[in-house]
């Protein structure tokens, strides 16, 4: 007799210690994807971390939930007691040679930010992949979450706001890294590419083969919701792809789920699609659920849920994004009209089309050494934090220096962002003299003659593009606008 097996979501349960408390999410969309929560309560065995997770299925869901707390769980349980190096990037460098230490000129900081290779950090241990040397990386671009940094920030404070960008979790370090890997080129790619920055290359879909996929657009287009695959870009072999749309009679009963968008990277077409239009279909009840007010969130919620994340929970809002919070309260009051017409020449403009057919494809068996092996072939180095759990599951931090993040939010840009503005003419950027009161890009000497002088980044103009689009690229907590609106 065959031995039962175990489902990948009974591995991620049975990686933690106590239980975690999940449910389905249904009934905030006519379209009624699966759309699942997983919380791991903080305990003294385990920090605890949250996730939701969407699918074909509601087995797969059930495994992305546990899967993005494991991320988060891990993470906060990888630097609980960690002690982190202090020093310059000049003192690090002599200590331990520049080739042992990744210069935060090439991470992506933010534009005009004080920066020098005096300034005091603090550092933690990266593996370089290509070689399995440690490198020393600042604390800040390693962690997840705040909750990641415990303890004083160094005298100038952090160099940015901690994001979780580059996380994936696993059964084995490789699928972990893999998955990391493909959320840092997805957000990468998509960094100046859409959002108030979309160019509006618009994905036809003929010729797309995947059966899951397939069916969803079916069952969009019989519940009344039309969808949009978009292209950001296929570099590195990779189809980085986005899926954004709405009801056609603008009857979303929370606005906000007319914002909805799903992400995917991956160098097959089919697959990074079917990615996208799973996580757009279920993004809709996700931003229900996570903005929504309680009303509407608490039929779709198990009894007890909601007092019990009320009464344990602060409301979890990142540091210096109030911002964030007034966007999302701002679009609340609108109504789906109006957030629609908001989103016609950016998010759902239509200026040209690529055919699906014309895109990557791939079938290969290690998609580990697929990506890594474009990274690496064009000059980019992979940096791994591993952190495993008590069972099977191992999750992944990744940083790639050289790829960048968070332009449009945090004026975080370096080399690749300023060429890729410059070769679409784009205003906000320039190489040479300052401008004006523009901030100035950190760069390191040989990217500087690389683009042929020092770049400059219109700051202030990035911000009045972004407008009232900023709650696309940050959004506040779980259940922190029903909290505010609730008072």
């Amino acid at each position: 007799m065959n031995a039962p097996v175990t489902t990948s979501s009974q591995r991620y349960l049975d990686s933690f210690p106590g239980t975690v408390d999940e449910f389905a999410i249904e009934g905030l969309d006519v379209l009624d994807v699966p759309l699942h929560s997983a919380v791991l309560p903080p305990s003294a065995g385990h920090p605890g971390g949250s996730g939701l997770g969407y699918g074909a299925t509601r087995e797969e869901a059930r495994t992305g939930a546990l899967g993005e707390m494991a991320e988060m769980a891990l993470s906060l349980r990888a630097h609980q007691g960690v002690e982190r190096e202090q020093g310059s990037y000049a003192e690090t460098t002599r200590r331990h040679g520049r080739d042992r230490v990744a210069d935060p000129r090439t991470l992506c900081l933010e534009a005009g930010s004080a920066y020098d290779d005096d300034r005091p950090l603090q550092w933690l241990p990266m593996t370089r992949q290509r070689d399995g040397e440690t490198v020393l990386v600042p604390a800040e671009l390693v962690a997840s979450a705040p909750d990641d940094l415990p303890g004083a920030p160094p005298p100038g404070g952090w160099l940015t706001t901690v994001i979780t960008n580059g996380q994936g979790a696993a059964f084995d370090p490789d699928r972990a890294v893999a998955h990391a890997l493909l959320e840092v080129l997805q957000r990468d790619g998509n960094a100046t590419s859409f959002r108030a920055m979309d160019r509006g290359v618009v994905v036809d879909l003929a010729g797309l083969r995947d059966p899951d996929a397939l069916a969803l657009l079916d069952r969009l287009d019989a519940a009344g919701i039309d969808v949009v695959v978009k292209l950001a870009t296929t570099e590195f072999g990779v189809v980085d792809v986005y899926a954004v749309g709405c009801s056609r009679d603008l009857s979303e009963p929370v606005p906000v789920m007319a914002t909805a968008c799903g992400e995917a990277a991956h160098p097959d077409r089919d697959t990074a699609v079917r990615k996208a239009l799973h996580e757009f279909a279920s993004a809709r009840s996700r931003k229900a659920f996570m903005h929504g007010p309680f009303d509407v969130v608490l039929p779709a919620t198990p009894p007890g849920y909601l007092a019990s994340w009320r009464g344990g929970h602060r409301p979890e809002r990142l540091v210096e994004e109030d911002r964030a919070l007034e966007a999302m309260l701002a679009w609340t009051r609108m109504g789906t009209g109006a957030l629609v017409d908001l989103l016609q020449d950016s998010v759902l403009a239509r200026r040209e089309t690529v055919a699906l057919g014309d895109l990557p494809t791939w079938s290969g068996d290690d998609l580990h050494a697929t990506v890594t092996g474009a990274l690496h072939a064009a000059g980019h180095d992979v940096l791994v934090e591993l952190q495993p759990s008590e069972g099977d599951a191992v999750a992944a931090k990744v940083l790639v220096p050289g790829l960048e993040v968070e332009t449009m939010s945090y004026g975080r840009i370096g080399e690749r962002g300023v060429r890729r503005l410059l070769e679409r003419d784009d205003p906000l950027v320039a190489v040479g003299t300052d401008p004006g009161g523009w901030a100035r890009v950190h760069l390191t000497a040989d990217a500087e003659a690389r683009l042929g002088g020092p770049a400059w980044f219109d700051r202030a103009g990035a911000e009045r593009r972004v407008g009232a689009l900023y709650a696309l690229y940050r959004e506040p907590g779980r259940h922190t606008v029903a909290e505010v609106l609730a008072r």
